[in-house]
């Protein structure tokens, strides 16, 4: 009985958290099981309802139904706000519409702040409200049994909707079968907007009521929307009920669970968020495709007379790289699109553009001819070497500053760079490859502090945890697909902030790590304490880490990983073990991302979870989505522009850093559907294929309307 007395307020507390949690929930499943949009703004819209709820209460229930009013609206027109930005995506998968509404995020906080201020503000509830009522001999506050009673009649008129009503009738057919509403009468397109606004209203009216509980301020969005993300991928998408119940138990895992069990309690819910994931992956019917809608187009089919014509001209013995491409089932790499002819790594040698022999050798050609590039191949290194030569002048041209942060936007491209392989090579879109860049980046700095101060020692090793990292991780990761991937590795991720913030002997905790050894260049040299030595430093070590993986890229092993990604069922057909060269792939990701960490400590000379959060999670594929998903220099070019935003650009206009990186979110989604490589309407740079090409969350115009990712349901 002292037990059940110790208990019982944080357990009732956890009814009235997890009953919060679902009417946000709620919104957001409506959202993406009948919509299909992955809205990564939801909280900001809770946010929304919570400020102007705080703003308009005055202690009075008149204030409280303004306030709910008030708030309600104007998340309601945000939603609809919404559909309409998201409506030029319906093509463009689940992807596109994360950055864009991660963007929106940052710019609809930084103005919330700007007009309610950056403090938490206080919320006045009703005198009648604002008491305690005895409850098994222990005193609670009545706004929060209230709160309950108004939570579960919400979940039951919620249901009567779905199931009853007209209205309810027509959004389950927005999301089983669009054009069968269309053919009844119905706008699909109005339906769309009008389930967005519900969500929207849902989520401000959250935000209203739950104001003394979660109130508005600084990281609420965040926190919010995480949470609600856990409760609907453990309740899924098909019932209320079961989302119902699911965000109960995330509300006891965040109130009891950390009363009983304190130390696991930070690890609970991202684990069963990824183990429900998992297993779903799992017992599912294998994946024969990467991306959320079906299978990409093909390149076998494609390509195959291309590739027929190459083979007719090609000298019988000639080595090439056909073989590897027939047997990946795909006809050319991306390190090889865009090439043709003797422009093609050692595909055509001693041959020229139209399969003829040099003038003046006849039939016999010298071996050493066929090794020297062609015109194409130096247009395609152009690009690197333009690049190469503008980022060894930096630190004449910039301040000190300005070369740390040259030297910071090296780390986070290379980072980039890996998320490049996963998401446009791997056809892995990824939310948490900063795990193994926090595995590398604190691998470094524990390393200094043991006097492990040797660059290229920090460097083999750091990537080497990482790499373990990722192979212990990689078996959860790469049997899924499309969206099932971003939200497993986003649990990756938040399971390893978590351990970040807890593990205090290792990481620092909250505070960080600070003040460990300057790190050697070479044995027997000085530490590097000047942004220049930094940055040089940086510098060689980025052009050997990117140089190694554009040679892997271009190699048969990269037009394997090619193949597992656009034509994924005909590489199983044909007996290549898919699954081995994910994992493979995943491995060297993380193996890269390590080093890209361990970078970051050595140039920065500190580190803090926040070097290592979502939020640089979502600034690496938003430097991926910039470059253009196949584009390794274009990854990195995103990186500069990213950081360049955020810590320069910024700086003329304090305060607003948020604003600026969403409008750079918002822009890249709208302005450069393909990124920078689709710029040049070719290949990129002799590292990425055609900027036509498809990406496994981007489907080409004529392609299908994606079908939504489910439908809500009792």
């Amino acid at each position: 009985m002292d037990l059940l007395d110790a208990h019982l307020i944080p357990a009732v507390d956890g009814v009235a958290f997890g009953l919060l949690l679902f009417v946000v929930a709620a919104g957001l499943s409506l959202a993406f099981g009948t919509a299909g949009v992955l809205n990564l703004s939801h909280g900001t819209l809770y946010a929304i309802g919570a400020y102007t709820g705080a703003e308009l209460s005055d202690g009075t229930w008149g204030g409280l139904a303004l306030g709910l009013a008030a708030g309600t609206a104007a998340a309601c027109v945000a939603g609809a706000g919404l559909s309409a930005a998201t409506a030029p995506l319906a093509r463009r998968g689940h992807l596109a519409q994360a950055l864009l509404t991660f963007g929106l995020a940052l710019i609809g906080g930084d103005l919330l702040i700007q007009l309610f201020g950056a403090d938490e503000l206080p919320v006045r509830v009703p005198e009648a409200l604002d008491s305690s009522v005895m409850l098994l001999g222990h005193r609670y506050p009545a706004y929060r049994l209230c709160f309950i009673v108004m939570a579960v009649l919400l979940a039951a008129f919620g249901t009567w909707v779905l199931t009853r009503t007209r209205m309810g009738a027509a959004v389950r057919a927005a999301a089983d079968d669009p054009q069968m509403l269309a053919a009844t009468g119905r706008n699909p397109r109005a339906v769309h907007t009008g389930v967005l606004a519900a969500a929207g209203a849902l989520a401000g009216a959250a935000g209203v009521l739950g104001a003394p509980i979660i109130g508005p301020g600084p990281g609420t969005s965040e926190n919010v929307l995480m949470l609600s993300l856990v409760v609907v991928v453990l309740g899924g998408l098909r019932s209320l009920w079961a989302t119902f119940f699911a965000a109960v138990a995330v509300g006891e895992v965040q109130t009891l669970g950390v009363s009983l069990v304190p130390d696991l309690a930070p690890y609970l819910l991202f684990a069963a968020m990824a183990a429900v994931l998992v297993l779903r992956s799992r017992f599912a019917e294998p994946a024969t495709a990467h991306g959320p809608e079906g299978p990409a187009p093909d390149p076998v089919a494609r390509l195959r007379g291309h590739l027929a014509g190459r083979l007719r001209r090609r000298p019988r013995g000639t080595p090439g790289t056909a073989e590897a491409a027939e047997a990946s089932g795909t006809a050319e790499a991306p390190g090889t699109a865009g090439a043709s002819g003797a422009d093609r790594a050692a595909g055509t040698a001693g041959t020229d553009r139209a399969g003829a022999a040099p003038r003046g050798y006849g039939n016999r050609v010298p071996k050493w001819i066929g090794r020297l590039p062609g015109g194409t191949a130096w247009r395609q290194a152009a690009p690197l070497l333009v690049l190469l030569v503008v980022l060894i002048s930096l630190p004449a041209l910039l301040d000190a500053y300005s070369i740390s942060l040259a030297g910071s936007a090296l780390a986070l491209g290379l980072l980039a760079v890996s998320v490049t392989i996963l998401t446009g090579y791997a056809g892995l879109p990824t939310l948490g490859q900063t795990a193994p860049f926090a595995v590398g980046a604190y691998a470094t700095a524990n390393l200094a502090d043991a006097g492990w101060t040797v660059g290229p020692v920090q460097i083999v090793l750091s990537a080497l945890a990482a790499a373990v990292f990722s192979a212990v991780v990689g078996p959860a990761v790469i049997r899924a697909r499309g969206t099932t991937v971003l939200m497993i590795t986003l649990a990756i991720g938040e399971l390893t902030g978590a351990v970040v913030n807890q593990l205090k002997s290792v990481t620092g905790g909250a505070d960080g790590l600070v003040g460990f050894p300057a790190t050697r260049a070479l044995w027997g040299g000085e530490g590097m304490l000047e942004e220049s030595e930094l940055y040089n430093y940086a510098l060689a070590v980025a052009v050997v880490a990117v140089s190694v993986t554009l040679l892997v890229l271009r190699s048969p092993a990269g037009k394997l990983l090619t193949g597992t990604r656009g034509a994924e069922a005909r590489m199983r057909a044909s007996g290549h073990p898919v699954g081995r060269y994910l994992l493979v792939a995943h491995i060297c990701a993380g193996a890269l991302a390590g080093v890209g960490g361990s970078l970051m400590v050595t140039v920065q000379q500190y580190l803090s979870p926040a070097d290592v959060g979502f939020e640089i999670a979502a600034f690496a594929l938003l430097a991926v989505v910039i470059g253009g998903t196949t584009s390794v220099i274009g990854a990195l070019l995103g990186a500069g522009l990213i950081v360049a935003t955020r810590d320069w650009v910024a700086g003329s206009w304090p305060g607003h850093g948020p604003l600026l990186l969403g409008v750079l979110f918002v822009a890249t989604v709208y302005v450069l559907p393909r990124g920078l490589a689709g710029l040049r309407g070719g290949s990129d740079g002799g590292n990425g294929r055609s900027s036509g090409a498809p990406v496994p969350e981007d489907r080409p115009p004529s392609a299908p309307a994606p079908n939504p990712a489910g439908k809500v349901s009792p």
